[in-house]
């Protein structure tokens, strides 16, 4: 069957993404000055989350596939590794990192963070209608349909992704009706688009530094924050023995094990309880999202961990394995992305292309005008568009003590998507003269 990767078996497809992680940190490591000014150019965690996208655009490994049965029948088939390293890992991380974080002083950066985030939102909301109306001049017929096919009511499913998350995309979907027969061309955008955005901030934070001096920006509490943790790391430093691992494991998936059971029960009880949870077309049913309850919850967690002698454990080397875990995430969100799909529907990926470039002059003019780091920039479109599977993995990449900001900022998109996209779509309605 057409798009069947050469390896489907998940245990050969981790063991590739976990060769690509070696091969990435193995010659970063290497100090000769061919690599020392490779690495210079290409940051290392670019390449966790392209190596991946490679093997995927070569057909070697991919995230889903379509398969004949025994009875001749089309099945559609998918990899586990992102499910797993997404609903196991990244809160496991989640809580390993936040183990040593000073809430008070993640609260001292300011109110810059909210800012940019806001920054982010709007760009979304006002991107899309301004895309519609700039390819309209150019083809009218991408951005045109008539009744359930119309192109503002797909889009409305991105703003919804791009705002929020997964629960509020599809909370468009309920709400605007757009032809399902063509919705996985609006998947496709919200892949491509999102992806290479993301790749973009990557490659900006090995430039952040010069970025935040063109910025002209002030991250001094930024740096105040990492220098706290890492002091303290510092202090309670120790050779970590097996009974250490051990026990930073099992807090770390206790707490998963817990998140999930939570998740399971917030969801259940308000899908049970209030029947406007269950209304699809409602701004409140993604509050049934068990992954939002899941990030939310193991979060908390962590963050009254810190307030006990488990905060110690960061001396043991807690956040490393918080990172590792998240760099294991990137890998999977890389094998996520098939470069060849950015020439398969040029029109609407033109519409995407513009409508995040919106987003992203937005943001720098802001962050320009209030003199904002680039980690907020960063981190604050991130809580947008890529939602809390990503937003912990850029903020992290700064610095480990820092992944509980881009979590944060993800749960007010949770919290915001819908109306957002709501707003988004009509005057994405009007742009389309519908």
């Amino acid at each position: 069957m057409e798009n069947v990767p050469f390896f489907t078996n998940d245990a050969i497809v981790f063991g590739i993404l976990m060769l690509c992680l070696g091969l990435v940190f193995y010659t970063s490591s290497i100090k000769t000055s061919f690599w020392e000014g490779f690495y210079k150019f290409v940051p290392a965690l670019l390449l966790c989350y392209l190596l991946p996208a490679i093997f995927n655009s070569l057909g070697i490994i991919s995230p889903e596939w379509k398969e004949l049965d025994t009875n001749g029948e089309i099945i559609k088939k998918s990899s586990n590794v992102y499910y797993i390293a997404s609903r196991y890992l990244l809160p496991a991380s989640l809580v390993l990192m936040t183990l040593s974080i000073d809430l008070k002083a993640i609260f001292n950066l300011g109110p810059k963070a909210l800012i940019m985030f806001a920054t982010g939102t709007i760009g979304i909301i006002i991107g899309g209608p301004i895309a519609i109306l700039l390819i309209s001049l150019i083809s009218p017929e991408t951005v045109g349909g008539a009744d359930f096919d119309a192109v503002w009511r797909g889009l409305s499913t991105l703003a919804g992704s791009w705002i929020g998350g997964g629960a509020n995309q599809a909370a468009m979907l309920e709400i605007y009706e757009y032809n399902p027969d063509k919705y996985g061309g609006m998947v496709l955008v919200d892949i491509v688009v999102a992806n290479l955005w993301m790749a973009i901030l990557l490659i900006g934070i090995g430039k952040s530094k010069k970025i935040d001096k063109w910025l002209k920006a002030d991250s001094s509490a930024i740096e105040s924050l990492k220098e706290k943790v890492s002091s303290y790391a510092e202090s309670v430093n120790r050779n970590p023995t097996l009974t250490d691992y051990i026990i930073m494991l099992s807090i770390a998936f206790t707490t998963v094990g817990l998140a999930h059971w939570g998740a399971n029960g917030m969801s259940g009880f308000l899908s049970n309880n209030f029947e406007v949870f269950n209304d699809k077309s409602s701004a409140l049913s993604s509050f049934t999202s068990q992954f939002f309850w899941m990030i939310t919850i193991a979060t908390a967690i962590g963050i009254l961990l810190s307030y006990t002698k488990a905060k110690k454990y960061e001396g043991a080397g807690a956040s490393k394995i918080g990172s590792i875990f998240i760099y294991i995430l990137v890998a999977t969100i890389g094998m996520k992305m098939d470069l060849k799909m950015i020439l398969e529907n040029p029109g609407l990926i033109g519409i995407g292309l513009v409508w995040m470039t919106i987003h992203a002059l937005l943001l720098i003019g802001v962050a320009k005008l209030i003199k904002a780091p680039y980690f907020f920039l960063a981190v604050g479109s991130q809580a947008n568009v890529g939602g809390a599977a990503s937003a912990p993995v850029v903020a992290a990449a700064f610095h480990p003590s820092l992944a509980t900001v881009g979590v944060l900022l993800a749960v007010f998109g949770y919290v915001v998507g819908t109306y957002g996209a709501i707003l988004c779509t009509i005057l994405m309605q009007i742009a389309s003269g519908s």
